[in-house]
This record gives structure tokens, sequence and C-alpha cells, in this order.
């Protein structure tokens, strides 16, 4: 945890590392520690919302291989790892058969997708997952690669926000 002062007083480097793990797109840190100063979080967090809109799909292709897919653990061991281990905590239910479904599903995303199925997990159960991941499977390729980047968005937005507060 940090504030926006000390963020702001840091050096380039020291700022694109602290905001890196946020989402693996180089330009998004360098973006956001170029940008300084920042009022407050909000300002830093609208700015962050602007730099998701402008990713493209190769930026988007490029931040999935750090994640995990739902219901499985981060093969990593830094911060960007962690997050993922906490934003995936109420993916663990203990129920051999949800596993054995999002198991089933992620492959069948991936077969009609060619990619991980990514979506934002905190604070969601291992229910909920599957249940948008069974109305996702029906989406067209164009369709799911805007709402694979619109959560991922929203997984960066939530790490930066965890990160200040």
């Amino acid at each position: 945890m940090t504030t926006i002062e000390a963020f702001d007083a840091a050096t380039r480097e020291e700022a694109v590392t602290l905001v890196a793990p946020c989402v693996a797109i180089p330009s998004f840190a360098e973006a956001l520690a170029d940008g300084r100063p920042y009022v407050d979080l909000p300002a830093l967090l609208a700015a962050a919302r602007e730099l998701t809109e402008s990713w493209s799909d190769d930026d988007v292709m490029t931040a999935l291989a750090d994640h995990p897919r739902i219901g499985q653990r981060h093969s990593g061991s830094g911060a960007s790892a962690a997050l993922s281990s906490a934003e995936q905590a109420g993916v663990d239910s203990g129920d051999d058969d949800i596993a054995a479904r999002l198991a089933a599903g992620n492959a069948a995303y991936e077969e009609r997708f060619g990619r991980i199925y990514l979506v934002r997990a905190a604070g969601r159960s291992a229910e909920e997952l599957l249940e948008i991941l069974d109305e996702r499977l029906t989406n067209d390729p164009a369709t799911e690669l805007a709402v694979t980047k619109q959560q991922l968005g929203e997984i960066a937005l939530l790490r930066l926000e965890g990160l200040f507060q």
C-alpha cells in the first residue's frame, strides 16, 4: 500500500514498478508513471480507466499470458501472482463437481476462442463465474474479445485501487 503523494514523488522506475503488477501491459504502467502528479486517487483511476480504453487486441492477448485459468493458481511468485490468488479466493469452493465444471468450461472456452477465459473473479463465487462463463460461450469472437478487454480493465483498476487503499 502506498499513497498518491509517495507515488508522485517516486522515481519513474519506482512508479512503473509499483503499478506494473496491475496488468502485464508495460505501456499502462509507463503512462501512469509519466502522467504524474495526480491530485488524488480518483484522478489516478480516471487516467487509468482512459488508458484501458486504448488497449489494442495485441495488448489484451499479451496481458492474458499473466493470468491463470479460473480455478487454477498463478504459476509465478511475484506481486501479480499474489494478486491473482487473492482475487480467485472465492473460486475454491471445495466442490469437486464445480471444479470439474470449471475445468470443462475453461477447455470449451479455449477451444472456441483460442485463449483463456478471463473474468473479474474478485468478490464472485465459483457458481457465479460458471454462470458468466456459460453466457460468454454464446458470444461471437469479436464481442467476446471486447468483453475480455473490459474484464481485464476492471481487474487492472481494482488492483490499482488496492495499491492505494
